[in-house]
């Protein structure tokens, strides 16, 4: 991935030198007036002459406003294609609460898969639903693709535990939801990525793909009350990149499944991956599901968190991990940071156990 650059001098002069915006329909008459009188009286043809350099210092305005536009948005995909999420000096606590997080901070670059770890109410959970923009930070900041966080962004994608379906609904409606409203909104920005509005036929493209590629296609017609729930996560799995994310956020997704079909789901999940490149946040409690899903791992343990410690797991990716030597090693690792009794400090636990 390329580092972000330094700002040229002569970029920066650009973006400092911006000039005003004047409303585009009043400033060429009321500068061409303002100009057009000669000795208190009103002249046509100095007043004309006046509108036309009006107009001209409008759109030498407006173009110089659209290229300042155009550098910030080039030094924000610089920085996009370095980092999905940044966390940055991040404070969060509940009303009547101590802090959960403190000063804290924390990267991840495009297309990494990362596993949270730490056990129950260290604060797993909330920092999900704080990378969703379910909630907000007490103090501090959370960037997601270069731009500040305010509020759910349509590309990112989340997964829960409890799946989320529409118990009236089939299986292919459920997971024609997110598509079906982002329809309903249009290419607004907010509730649906700006750009081409998603057609009818599109919408059937890409459900009949994600049933057929996750083993659910002949359920279609079937009801969530008729299925396993191993089937549901199915079906939420597709609902969700149906809708194409760029950022897939998922908190203890297979916890409530039986041992055989959360294994088969965290392989069907670790393909997913590595087939379209999403960036994938999973939290988990289980040692053995995060050093398996998670090529990096952040390991959070008694509350306040005030520094990021992450392990470096070079071996997850691999349908096989599961059964190298080097697995047991890293889950053993895990164990022992997750039971020390003193405070962690921040830093990186480098890939060898």
């Amino acid at each position: 991935m390329r580092a972000v650059s330094q700002v040229p001098r002569w970029r920066a002069w650009v973006m400092a030198a911006r000039p005003k915006t004047l409303p585009a329909a009043v400033a060429p008459v009321v500068v061409g007036m303002a100009l057009a009188q000669v000795d208190g009286a009103f002249a046509p043809l100095p007043a004309l002459a006046a509108l036309i350099a009006a107009l001209l210092i409008q759109v030498g305005t407006n173009l110089a406003n659209d290229y300042y536009d155009f550098l910030k948005g080039a030094d924000i995909s610089e920085e996009c294609e370095q980092f999905m999420i940044e966390v940055r000096d991040l404070t969060f606590a509940y009303p009547g609460q101590p802090p959960l997080f403190e000063g804290f901070s924390w990267r991840v670059e495009a297309g990494e898969a990362w596993a949270v770890i730490g056990p129950s109410g260290c604060g797993k959970s909330t920092l999900l639903y704080l990378l969703a923009g379910l909630r907000h930070p007490t103090s501090g900041e959370v960037r997601i693709a270069g731009r500040p966080l305010t509020r759910p962004r349509p590309q990112t994608g989340l997964i829960l535990q409890d799946y989320g379906l529409l118990p009236w609904a089939t299986v292919a409606e459920n997971a024609a939801l997110g598509l079906r409203i982002r329809r309903f909104y249009g290419p607004d920005g907010l509730h649906a990525p700006a750009g081409d509005q998603v057609a009818p036929e599109e919408i059937r493209r890409r459900v009949n793909f994600w049933l057929s590629r996750l083993g659910i296609a002949e359920l279609r017609d079937q009801y969530p009350s008729q299925i396993s729930g191993g089937q549901r996560q199915r079906t939420a799995i597709a609902r969700t990149l149906a809708l194409d994310p760029d950022l897939l956020l998922m908190d203890e997704p297979f916890s409530s499944l039986d041992a055989l079909t959360r294994e088969d789901l965290e392989r069907l999940t670790l393909e997913l991956q590595a087939e379209t490149g999403v960036t994938t946040v999973v939290v988990t409690h289980n040692i053995e599901e995060a050093v398996y899903l998670g090529q990096r791992l952040l390991v959070l343990r008694r509350p306040p968190h005030r520094q990021a410690l992450v392990v470096d797991n070079p071996g997850a990716g691999r349908l096989d991990y599961r059964g190298q030597p080097d697995f047991l090693a890293r889950c053993n690792q895990l164990r022992a940071l997750l039971e020390q009794t003193d405070e962690l400090s921040g830093g990186t636990v480098r890939g060898q156990a």
